[in-house]
């Protein structure tokens, strides 16, 4: 097997861009070339790819390191850096005369061994590579990378006839190992796996939408959430990847599917979204798709009319009874939501099984493909165990619809089984096959399913594996509540009785935890029970405290945000394994609250050790905070004093609970933090003068100045004189102390309102 030392991508779009921040990102040089350019700045091309990866919004880039690894350059001028590249990859304008030319001019120039890709999804390898030698088919694969690159988890890697096993595996490894990558082997058919199946639940869900004449609110609340779908449902992921694109994606797979595909049923444009793109109105690129946003306030176009109209939640008991039943309690409603989503889903689910054992046979490549390219929690087969399928094959009957072989002879199985502890899915013969993971990757989405919990309760759950204790928050959008904590406290001590080798905060979600209830919160001021919310405060301290002060080791695994309270656990940890892609920081503010788990405390502690003095700890700590800072990559986590020096990343999220399983062991005790002496009542007036000014700029609004206050005044001591020395049970108590003051305040519970039931930061 080949090491990959020197990588080379062709094309600056945005695709060959990721790829080649992607391939900085895991330290390896690379240069990225496209057409020169006229005039002066021949390489435009390749710099405006560039400057797509440094987009604040979507950061291609880890960091400074990564972009200097990125050569820039254009094909005429340097072609010859080439040469001794161990990869290229090819991911220029879809067109297959274009695609061969450049094959040929890379198979005079590169050594032998350089392995050459395509990112192609359209054209088959046995066209690429038609009039090619067979020594350069036998280094040719497809990578099949997903947008956007750093993010996505998906890599479909595919082989031609003549690929060579050892091509595959060089690449196989790399892209897991260093890209992070989750790759899903495909064979050379139409569309692959994601996007043909992703692409057909999409147009499905848009075309049963029109039939049920559903709003955009309705498709997408029920299409979305409630199904373990990305939040976007159909009409937001439509604005989200751009209409237009997706018009042509639509119009791509149904030139390459065959005929008989069930594709063709969706594939024609629906006249209202072709006019929206003749419109201009193509999503979020151009600030207008289904949805708008003007200022603060979200709109939704009225699909009998065109126009923009407020949106607003839906909330239904459907929705409600759907999160705590999951998807039988919906395609068991007879109201056309509940009707919409059956159609939907059994025509999608059925999509799936048809393509075993045709196009795969294994049914976790497809699950695999979902998960990783779209962002399911559940692949289709895993919603085809939880609906139960011989229910799904008795209505598919019932409706006269088709049932795929692979579904019928399904019918007294499930998909996904436990016995001897081990995970075995069904094959196309009807047999038991173990999944079994490349070396080092865990899945605790898949480790679970071998285990009982030891406790649970709605919102989390602790079970014992390998020696330790991992404890799983489950919640919506893993927000802390007190039963979550109690989840965390009772693992330790048992831990502890039964002298286990430590405790693992993890989960297998989209994100780790993006902060406490603000259900919680609002439950709390509308009755009124501040005491209440100062004893949930109390408690969520106490039991951050018990983690740090805990005689065994606790590691935070994070993936995905740990925001806010999701944040303050993590702070708390011994040591951090944590995902390259992990966001953290301290987001309250944008509620109108403090970080009030340890949060303030903590930062201030770590920003009073890496400047050296309590002031300037206490003013980093003050700007970051009250400025809801969060880092996108573990280096910028470094530069804002959110990990520490022996903390640890992967790029590959499924190999950190493995990684922090063996750190156990070594994991020493961070200990106790001794008293502060705080800056002072002159330093929070520069804090409030500070605010002041931003204020009269207009970059603060009232409530901001308000909020910075309380972040001040916990900073620095407050009215006290410099040098008060404040135990950290003292800072602690002014960071409840804080939360309440501002709970209290009509703006925040207006902003918290504004939160809940309308997804919308209210700057007031």
């Amino acid at each position: 097997m080949n090491k990959i030392k020197k990588v080379g991508v062709i094309g600056a779009g945005t695709m060959g861009a990721g790829i080649a921040g992607q391939v900085a990102n895991a330290g390896i040089e690379v240069w990225l070339l496209d057409l020169p350019s006229e005039g002066k700045d021949v390489n435009s091309l390749s710099e405006r790819g560039l400057e797509r990866l440094k987009d604040p919004d979507m950061p291609g880039l880890m960091s400074n390191d990564a972009e200097q690894l990125i050569n820039l350059g254009n094909t005429r001028d340097h072609f010859n850096e080439l040469k001794d590249c161990d990869w290229i990859a090819e991911a220029v304008v879809e067109r297959l005369d274009i695609k061969q030319a450049l094959y040929k001019k890379l198979n005079e120039s590169c050594k032998d061994s350089t392995i050459i890709t395509s990112n192609t999804s359209t054209i088959p390898i046995s066209l690429l590579t038609e009039g090619m030698p067979k020594s350069f088919c036998e280094r040719f694969a497809i990578t099949h990378f997903f947008n956007p690159v750093r993010f996505m988890r998906l890599l479909e890697l595919v082989r031609g006839e003549q690929t060579r096993q050892d091509v595959m595996d060089t690449l196989d490894v790399f892209c897991e190992t260093m890209l992070g990558k989750g790759v899903v082997l495909c064979s050379d058919t139409p569309g692959f796996l994601a996007n043909r199946v992703g692409v057909f639940a999409i147009q499905c869900a848009l075309h049963k939408s029109f039939e049920y004449n559903l709003s955009p609110t309705e498709a997408d609340a029920f299409f979305g959430r409630p199904l373990g779908l990305p939040k976007t449902g159909v009409f937001g992921l439509y604005d989200l990847i751009g209409i237009d694109l997706m018009a042509d994606v639509a119009k791509s797979l149904k030139n390459i599917l065959p005929e008989h595909d069930a594709f063709h049923k969706y594939a024609a444009p629906i006249k209202f979204v072709t006019n929206m793109i003749a419109n201009g109105q193509t999503g979020n690129k151009n600030d207008q798709g289904f949805y708008k946003q003007i200022g603060d306030k979200k709109m939704v176009i009225d699909l009998s009319t065109g126009n923009y109209i407020d949106h607003e939640r839906l909330k239904t008991p459907l929705l409600e009874e759907a999160e705590k039943k999951g998807v039988a309690a919906i395609i068991s409603n007879e109201s056309s939501h509940g009707l919409f989503i059956w159609d939907v889903l059994s025509e999608t689910l059925s999509y799936a099984a048809s393509l075993v054992p045709e196009v795969t046979e294994d049914l976790t490549q497809i699950d695999d493909a979902m998960k990783l390219g779209y962002n399911w929690v559940k692949g289709p087969f895993e919603l085809l165990d939880e609906i139960g399928i011989e229910y799904f094959v008795d209505r598919l009957k019932n409706t006269a619809k088709d049932v795929p072989e692979f579904l019928q002879n399904s019918v007294k199985n499930k998909f996904y089984n436990v016995s001897n502890s081990t995970l075995s899915t069904l094959t196309p013969a009807g047999e038991l096959k173990p999944i079994i993971r490349p070396k080092g990757v865990l899945r605790f989405s898949e480790v679970r399913q071998t285990l009982a919990p030891v406790n649970s309760n709605e919102s989390a759950s602790w079970f014992e594996y390998e020696g330790a204790a991992i404890v799983e928050f489950h919640s919506k959008a893993n927000a802390l509540d007190s039963q979550s904590l109690d989840m965390i406290s009772d693992a330790i001590t048992a831990s502890e009785n039964k002298d286990l080798r430590g405790v693992i905060v993890h989960n297998d979600f989209q994100h780790f935890s993006c902060g406490v209830s603000l259900w919680s919160v609002r439950n709390c001021f509308e009755k009124n029970d501040f005491d209440g919310l100062d004893s949930f405060l109390a408690y969520f301290q106490n039991t951050m405290l018990k983690m740090r002060d805990s005689k065994l080791p606790v590691i935070a695994a994070p993936v995905g945000m740990s925001i806010g309270g999701g944040f303050e656990v993590v702070l708390h940890a011994d040591h951090v394994v944590s995902h390259s892609n992990s966001v953290m920081g301290l987001v309250e503010s944008f509620v109108g609250v403090v970080p009030a788990g340890g949060g303030c405390k903590e930062m201030l502690y770590r920003w009073t050790e890496k400047l050296g003095n309590t002031q300037n700890g206490a003013w980093k700590s003050f700007m970051n905070i009250g400025l809801g800072r969060k880092s996108n990559s573990p280096q910028e986590a470094n530069t804002l004093s959110m990990r520490r020096s022996g903390d640890e990343f992967q790029m590959n999220r499924d190999r950190i609970l493995n990684v922090a399983l063996s750190s156990l062991d070594e994991t020493k005790k961070v200990g106790q933090r001794k008293p502060l002496a705080l800056s002072g009542a002159e330093h929070f007036q520069e804090m409030l003068e500070w605010l002041e000014v931003n204020h009269k700029k207009g970059m603060l609004t009232p409530h901001d100045v308000t909020v910075g206050t309380e972040i001040g005044r916990i900073m620095s001591g407050g009215e006290c004189p410099a040098g008060t020395v404040f135990s950290e049970q003292e800072i602690l108590d002014a960071e409840r102390s804080s939360f309440i003051r501002l709970a209290k305040t009509q703006e925040t519970q207006a902003r918290i309102v504004s939160m809940l039931d309308n997804g919308i930061t209210l700057r007031n």
